[in-house]
């Protein structure tokens, strides 16, 4: 009973939206590098002689060492104290950050980059996992709507800032801007956030660990180099059935361990599946929207990093609105109507940008960006918290962790299967009558690399073609992206736990369950 007394008094306390910040903090030093390393690219190949496979290494590295490692990450924060991990995951990504910022070489950016991904699979599914403790479920939808809308606003900013820095700095200036804010977030972290833990949870399986980090890696790898090498390449295959190989054997070394770390429990819990798969489904969807859209502002609207930057923002006006208005709707619809709703929401934006021409202006994407961002954010914040409610508090982390692996496996599936579909549209579409071979196929690479051989041949017919090209192709991923949100919205209005159930079942068991706040966590 004092254990739930403590819980109750937590989730009373005022500081609880200070701790929000400072996860706030974290999770938006996240959001900036999803995107801020790309407008320096170009500056780092020329700096650094990087060829065009390091450039891709360098953004790479961070996303196969983030989501391998964000599951055995939610795990450590159940066993050692989740504010601990939390804020070492701070100083891993901070040292990373450094490490970036003073690198002479390609091969240092890459492994500060992976390093930062490390610190920010820490940080992602624990910033998440002290939610319960933190707020009741009246409140908690909207500090998992505050939470979304920090990691997706970076996003955006990203390239806003990163263009600013490279404007008035050098390419290692884009890393140096994560040091104060991930310094400030562990801080903030360290005197406002209670510690909890489960003591009694799974050892940490150093076997499982291995082949839960290296399968997923592997599959992540794969699905990365497949659009280039082809999804028939030898190497892509093995890697495939490596990762197979991989996480086959991890679900039958766990499904014989009597405390497993990857407890496929959660997996029979509905209300945490089924709103772990809309989310995944959603990231899927805006990684191939976000994946799309900055070279159709850049290339054939013709604006430069830092303006691709603000006009993106339009998504983020949609976010906020939808972030400060799920939870009334959610009280009163039930969150299985307001997923299903939003993913509908989310259909229209995709099919109404399907509509794109080269001649529509930035207006017209203004317009359905805007209401992709209300689409998201009235889809993925239910889901989000739904699949939290469902989780007893004893495995908040390892939970938590497996929701945003699969977010991030999403993700990185959309990009490859969606960029796959973008640049074959695009290829085929392109006309290089005239050309020579070499110089066709080095403008049927990307619109960008079509508008450099057009300006330098003096080619105003292939700039012309490259943009009713990539519109074109950029046509066919929202419409794949449309079908698979209506698709989405039905398997939400048809397996989603009705209105309540999943919370009203779960908080008891969540309330007996809670970890109390230790004395020395800020009290």
């Amino acid at each position: 009973m004092a254990a739930l007394i403590n819980a109750e008094d937590t989730r009373r306390d005022p500081r609880r939206w200070w701790a929000l910040g400072a996860m706030v903090a974290s999770m938006l030093v996240l959001g900036f590098d999803m995107t801020i390393l790309n407008v320096a690219l170009p500056t780092m190949a020329s700096d650094l002689g990087a060829t065009t496979g390091q450039l891709q290494w360098m953004v790479d590295a961070y996303v196969v060492v983030f989501a391998a490692l964000m599951l055995p990450a939610g795990l450590l924060g159940d066993r050692f104290g989740r504010r601990l991990m939390l804020i070492a995951g701070l100083g891993v990504f901070l040292a990373g950050s450094v490490v970036g910022a003073l690198a002479g070489g390609v091969n240092e950016v890459i492994a500060a980059r992976a390093i930062m991904g490390v610190g920010g699979a820490l940080v992602m599914p624990l910033a998440l996992s002290v939610l319960p403790s933190l707020f009741g479920p009246e409140e908690r939808a909207k500090a998992v709507g505050i939470i979304s809308a920090a990691s997706a606003l970076g996003l955006p900013l990203g390239p806003i800032i990163g263009g600013w820095l490279l404007n008035h700095f050098w390419w290692g200036s884009v890393f140096l801007i994560n040091v104060p804010m991930a310094g400030i977030g562990a801080v903030a972290c360290l005197f406002l956030l209670p510690e909890t833990r489960d003591p009694a949870s799974p050892k940490v399986d150093a076997l499982s660990t291995v082949l839960t980090a290296t399968g997923l890696g592997a599959l992540i790898y794969a699905i990365i180099e497949a659009p280039d090498r082809g999804w028939g390449d030898p190497v892509v295959v093995a890697v495939f059935a490596a990762a197979a190989a991989l996480l086959a054997g991890l679900v039958l070394r766990e499904r014989r361990e009597a405390r497993p770390m990857l407890d496929m429990a959660l997996l029979g819990r509905r209300g945490f599946l089924f709103n772990t798969i809309a989310a995944t489904l959603v990231m899927f969807i805006l990684s191939g929207l976000m994946f799309a859209l900055p070279p159709y502002l850049q290339a054939v609207l013709g604006h430069d990093a830092l303006g691709t930057g603000v006009r993106l923002l339009p998504m983020m006006g949609g976010l906020m609105i939808a972030a400060k208005g799920a939870q009334p709707v959610v009280a009163r619809f039930g969150p299985r109507a307001v997923v299903a709703a939003g993913l509908v929401v989310l259909a229209f934006a995709a099919l109404l940008g399907s509509r794109t021409t080269v001649d529509s202006g930035y207006g017209f994407t203004a317009l359905w960006l805007s209401i992709a961002g209300i689409g998201f954010g009235f889809s993925v914040v239910p889901a989000m918290d739904g699949a939290l409610a469902a989780l007893p508090a004893d495995r908040a982390g390892s939970g938590s962790g497996l929701m945003m692996t699969l977010r991030q496996v999403g993700g990185a599936v959309g990009i490859a299967l969606l960029g796959s579909l973008l640049a074959s549209a695009f290829r085929h579409r392109l006309d290089v009558t005239g050309l020579p071979g070499e110089v066709a196929h080095t403008a049927g690479k990307s619109v960008v690399a079509a508008h450099l051989v057009a300006e330098k041949s003096g080619s105003a017919h292939l700039a012309a073609s490259a943009n009713g090209a990539y519109v074109h192709a950029m046509g066919l991923v929202l419409l794949v992206c449309g079908v698979a949100s209506l698709v989405a919205a039905l398997l939400a209005a048809v397996f989603l736990p009705g209105a309540g159930t999943a919370a009203v079942r779960d908080e008891p068991e969540r309330c007996r369950s809670v970890i109390a706040p230790e004395p020395d966590a800020g009290q």
